[in-house]
Formats: structure tokens, C-alpha cells, sequence
């Protein structure tokens, strides 16, 4: 076969004006599926996302101030002082100018400065333990990370459900959060940003939606081989469907939660789908700090060895 090649050099040339424009103008297909992202950072539902996304682009056009003036001066440059250009000066023996040296150093202070200050100000206004003003009674939920589930309580409705956290529109949602093992990660792009959990500790957010719908649930730290598969529907709707979701919880649980059904489920390591109980026994979130605060360098669970987190058990 190649001794019946031959060399075509118009073939060649318009194979790489092919690519050349395939380079080009490729990138613009990707577009019509990416305008379809309705999911992630940028996609904002509540007022803590949204000033999250504004925090985001603030610095960014912010970074664009320098990098930007920066590319286009190299290339200029660059084009400037070319082996071809007569009318460029050429200075062999210059070394330091005052000016350029002030210029230089002073544009990129300031960005500092101003980053500085942008997120200085930012990290207190979207202080994830400052509550959200509102005319409106917050909703309590408590979140606890299980290898590998989300236990969600309801205190105030005196439910409690797995792997699905469902909220009412317009209403602040204050959240206390704590792990019954290994530290992990609450996230939920399109409403808040991540905030921690950790054993025999309790962090807080306080998020709201603005918009009825289902957005994604994940835990954002790696805790294991379920995590892959550690995520949540969060679904957002009115008070209505919110109270009539309620009485669908206490209608089609399994039973009640209490610190024995809570120990089982920590001790059980694996994925579960959405599991509902219709009636939370004492206060079994404490019950979750303070096993762990009583056997801070124990196991994950009272008189289970650590060798044993590994294990998994079925449902």
C-alpha cells in the first residue's frame, strides 16, 4: 500500500485548513449544550447563591483587569519590536525605568488590596452561620452524614427522612450539621455553598430558596466507597405541598426514629434510597454529639472497633 503513495501537497494544505478552522470555530459547538446547565454555581435559586455567583464575578472581572492588559501588551510588544519593524527603537544598553517599575508593581497591589478587601467583606456577608432576614419562621432541620446517607431530622414536623431533604419556598432553612463518623461535606450548588461536618462537632448554614424545583445534593469530601453515590434529592416547594409532603412522610414510614434505630443506621455502611420516619424519639441529633464527644478518640460508634468502619452491612 505505501508504495502506491503518493505526496499530494494540496491535499495536505487543505487537510490543515481543516483543522485550522476546526481549532477555531469547534469550541462554539459546545455551546448549545452548555446552555442547557441548569445545575451548579452559576445557576442561583436563593439569595445566598446569588450573592455567592456576584462574589464570583466580582473577582473575576476584577482578575481580568490585569490579565487582559497583560496579554494584549505582550502581544503588542511582541509585535512592536519584531526583526521587520524599522521604526522601533533599539536600545541595547537600557536597563531601568521608574516609571514601568512603579506601573508594574503598583497595578498588582492594588488588585491585591481590592481582592483582599472583596473577600474580607464577602466571607461576613455570607457568613454561613448569619441568619436570613426574613418576614417568614425559619425552618429547623438537622443533618447528620452517614457512611454513606444523609439522615435529615425535622424537629418542629417530628420526622425524619434519608436521602431526601424537601424545603418550602421563600422560608429561611437553618440547618444544624454533624457526621456520625468521618468528617464529610453538605453541598448544594444551586442553593448555598459546602460547610463541613465533623464527629462531635456542630457547624450551621442557612440557606433559602427562591424557586420551586429539585436541585442536586452531594456530600463535596471523600469518605469512602460510597461516595461516589452519597447524594440527595433537595427539592424545594410551596408551604401547601410542603405540609401535604409532611403527612406523605408519616404515612408511608417505616417507623419511628429513636437513638437504637439511629445507632443501626450509623453502624450500616452502605447506600441507601430514600427511607422515612414518621416520628423522631427524644433528641437524636444530640444523641449524635454526644456519643461522639464521650469517645473522642474511640471508634465512630460506642464499642464498635475502628477496624469494623470497613465493613459493610446490609440494610
Amino acid at each position: 500500500m505505501l508504495k502506491n503513495f503518493q505526496y499530494d501537497p494540496k491535499a495536505v494544505s487543505r487537510g490543515m485548513s481543516a483543522l485550522r478552522r476546526l481549532k477555531k470555530w469547534g469550541p462554539l459547538a459546545l455551546l448549545p449544550v452548555l446552555a442547557g446547565c441548569s445545575e451548579g454555581i452559576l445557576a442561583a435559586h436563593g439569595p445566598v447563591a446569588a450573592e455567592e455567583r456576584q462574589l464570583l464575578f466580582e473577582a473575576l472581572a476584577c482578575m481580568l483587569l490585569v490579565v487582559v492588559p497583560v496579554i494584549l501588551l505582550t502581544l503588542t510588544l511582541a509585535w512592536w519590536f519584531r526583526a521587520s519593524n524599522r521604526s522601533a527603537t533599539y536600545r541595547p544598553t537600557w536597563s531601568y525605568s521608574g516609571r514601568i517599575e512603579f506601573i508594574i508593581w503598583i497595578i498588582p497591589l492594588l488588585v491585591v488590596l481590592f481582592l483582599a478587601g472583596l473577600s474580607w467583606s464577602g466571607s461576613h456577608e455570607l457568613d454561613p452561620y448569619k441568619a436570613i432576614q426574613s418576614n417568614k419562621k425559619p425552618l429547623a432541620v438537622e443533618v447528620v452524614s452517614m457512611d454513606w446517607k444523609w439522615l435529615f431530622i425535622y424537629p418542629e414536623q417530628g420526622i425524619a427522612t434519608v436521602n431526601e431533604l424537601v424545603i418550602p419556598t421563600g422560608r429561611p432553612v437553618n440547618f444544624k450539621l454533624t457526621s456520625a463518623t468521618v468528617m464529610n461535606s453538605f453541598f448544594i450548588p444551586g442553593l448555598a455553598g459546602q460547610i463541613y461536618t465533623m464527629a462531635g462537632m456542630q457547624t450551621r448554614l442557612s440557606v433559602e430558596a427562591d424557586d420551586a424545583g429539585a436541585y442536586r445534593g452531594m456530600s463535596a469530601q471523600f469518605s469512602g466507597d460510597g461516595f461516589s453515590d452519597m447524594r440527595f434529592n433537595a427539592i424545594a416547594m410551596n408551604d401547601g405541598q410542603f405540609d401535604a409532603w409532611v403527612e406523605h412522610v408519616r404515612s408511608n414510614a417505616i417507623g419511628s426514629l429513636n437513638n437504637d434505630v439511629f445507632d443501626l443506621l450509623a453502624r450500616t455502611h452502605n447506600v441507601q434510597s430514600k427511607v422515612y420516619y414518621s416520628q423522631v424519639e427524644g433528641n437524636v441529633f444530640e444523641h449524635a454529639l454526644s456519643m461522639h464527644r464521650a469517645h473522642p478518640a474511640g471508634s465512630a460508634m460506642p464499642g464498635m472497633a475502628m477496624s469494623n468502619l470497613r465493613e459493610k452491612v446490609g440494610p
